[in-house]
């Protein structure tokens, strides 16, 4: 398993905060916040995979790309992009040494935080 930064990911997050779609909620709301598996799905449904991918920073090259399984990392709940989440999925890569990953979500809180209204 070799998980990389995905990049049309990262552009589309940065893309959200700029345009203000972002919930600047506290690291523990990931919790309740996060897509579940059924939303996943009907996303998937309505939208397909390559927008399914750009809802997370991480991505299995090793995977089939129409698996759930290829993408990690999420930051947002297909709406807008939730604070806890990128707290959460930064806090994961710095655990599993996926630095990469990890100084972007670091970077996209900045900008997060930076655009607070």
């Amino acid at each position: 398993m070799v998980i990389e930064l995905n990049r049309p990911a990262l552009k589309h997050a940065r893309s959200l905060v700029r345009d203000g779609k972002v919930v600047r909620d506290e690291r523990d709301d990931w919790s309740e916040a996060a897509p579940s598996a059924d939303d996943e799905n009907r996303f998937i449904e309505e939208h397909g995979w390559t927008e399914f991918s750009h809802w997370h920073l991480g991505v299995d090259r090793d995977e089939e790309a129409e698996t759930k399984k290829a993408y990690t990392f999420p930051f947002g709940d297909f709406r807008s992009v939730r604070r806890s989440g990128v707290i959460s999925a930064e806090s994961r890569a710095g655990q599993y040494d996926h630095t990469e990953i990890r100084d972007e979500l670091r970077k996209l809180l900045e900008l997060i935080d930076s655009t607070e209204e």
